[in-house]
């Protein structure tokens, strides 16, 4: 007899088998009992007949709870009107703990309650669902950036300077100095590149901002590709290709999880290249004509980004920001150096930036000096300002926040739902 995964059910219809999961649901109705199982990768309809198993496994199934693990053996059956179109027709049932009374029932419950059960909120099948698209997302990165001959890079955690400003750094002590929880992997994939061309780095990055907004966490994940040869328009047409085969890839793979989370799923059929453009300029144009108040020279907040996105059916990219607005190692743009060449890509559906990137600043002196406007310690930058001493060239790169990818592909309305364990302002448990 076969142990298999509910997801693979439909392999084995007619044969007996074998599977290892939780109680979801129960209910009986006399001489049957009706489990819902879940195993991690689906959920099934058990039917235990009492004519059909021991006296034993029958009597049972009463002292099963919420959350009871257990082995049931038994014969899969289609069955259109079962959830998810099967049925196990249980042979044998073997409980392996009785749970006790489960925190998280079938009933609602509110969100700060759940946030302080996240360890068990995650078995619920919205959860679940979310998870595994994430993990589809991920996947579909690194298949994109691995077969186009990009390498993997992993950066460091612990830094002795910042890459994306001073104020928002978490600090911690290091033998006799301190150190800095990476902000980004950016400055050290520009040094793999001199080295390697086409590398990315993934992994965790940390910001201190004092936010609570549902687009902002103190811990996230980032994808940061970084390219020699390559200039801001390069870039952009790479994060366009890269954002649309995601999501075609979680369309195709993930179409059941997304029913379960009842994404409407319209808009990301149409996720495709080109995507539109346009400049810092032309957004604050926009923003004025819509009846938005905003002066030259700032930065978009959340509802600016939500105004501009709405223009657009597709993701749109807005280029050269004020140069004075964006991290040090931004290029400025040849023809007016008041701006540089950076891009921030924006989702649909006011879901607001999910890429950042541009071109970096690719000569001694420039970097020298807006290391001096940011004051910023030179000797913490020496081995950086060195990329630009031995064999510099035009290289450019991006940063595609993961979590943020993941509320917008999946609909969510707070940004805490998209990562197992979220950190907040408030929160660090559990």
């Amino acid at each position: 007899m076969h142990t298999v995964s509910i997801s693979h059910v439909a392999q084995h219809v007619g044969e007996e088998v074998k599977i290892k999961g939780w109680v979801y649901n129960k209910r009986s109705s006399g001489s049957l009992f009706f489990l819902i199982i879940r195993d991690g990768t689906g959920f099934i309809q058990a039917i235990v007949a009492k004519d059909e198993v021991s006296d034993k496994d029958f009597q049972g199934c009463d002292g099963l709870t919420q959350e009871s693990s257990l082995v049931v053996c038994g014969v899969i059956k289609a069955d259109k009107r079962a959830p998810g179109g099967y049925e196990l027709l249980v042979t044998r049932i073997r409980p392996l703990q009785i749970a006790e009374e489960y925190p998280v029932s079938l009933k609602k419950h509110g969100v700060d309650f759940l946030m302080d059960q996240r360890h068990l909120w995650l078995r619920t099948p919205r959860q679940a669902a979310i998870l595994r698209i994430r993990h589809e997302i991920i996947s579909g990165i690194r298949d994109f950036f691995d077969n186009r001959g990009f390498i993997l890079i992993d950066a460091p955690i612990l830094t002795p300077s910042s890459c994306e400003g001073t104020t928002t750094l978490f600090s911690t002590d290091y033998f006799d100095s301190t150190a800095y929880l990476s902000q980004s992997g950016q400055l050290y994939m520009e040094a793999a590149a001199m080295a390697l061309g086409k590398v990315y780095c993934f992994g965790p990055t940390f910001r201190a901002e004092k936010s609570k907004t549902r687009r902002h966490l103190t811990e996230f994940w980032m994808v940061e590709p970084e390219m020699a040869w390559v200039d801001l328009d390069g870039n952009m047409e790479l994060q366009e290709e890269l954002v649309s085969h995601t999501v075609q890839r979680v369309l195709e793979e993930r179409k059941k999880d997304l029913e379960t989370i009842q994404r409407d799923i319209g808009r990301l059929k149409d996720i495709k290249p080109p995507f539109p453009r346009i400049s810092y300029d032309e957004a604050v144009e926009c923003l004025n004509k819509n009846g938005v108040q905003f002066e030259w020279g700032n930065d978009f907040g959340g509802g600016d980004e939500t105004v501009l996105a709405e223009q657009f059916e597709l993701p749109v990219f807005v280029h050269r920001y004020p140069s004075n607005i964006k991290a040090f190692y931004m290029k400025p743009d040849p023809v007016r150096p008041e701006i540089c060449l950076s891009a921030d890509l924006l989702a649909p559906e006011g879901y607001g930036e999910i890429i950042g990137g541009g071109q970096r600043i690719d000569d001694l002196e420039t970097i020298m000096r807006r290391i001096k406007e940011h004051s910023l310690p030179e000797e913490a930058y020496t081995w950086y300002t060195d990329l630009r001493r031995y064999g510099s060239v035009p290289h450019s790169g991006f940063g595609l926040g993961i979590e943020r990818a993941v509320a917008w592909i999946c609909g969510l309305d707070h940004i805490r739902e998209t990562i197992p364990f979220p950190r907040l302002m408030n929160r660090i448990y559990p």
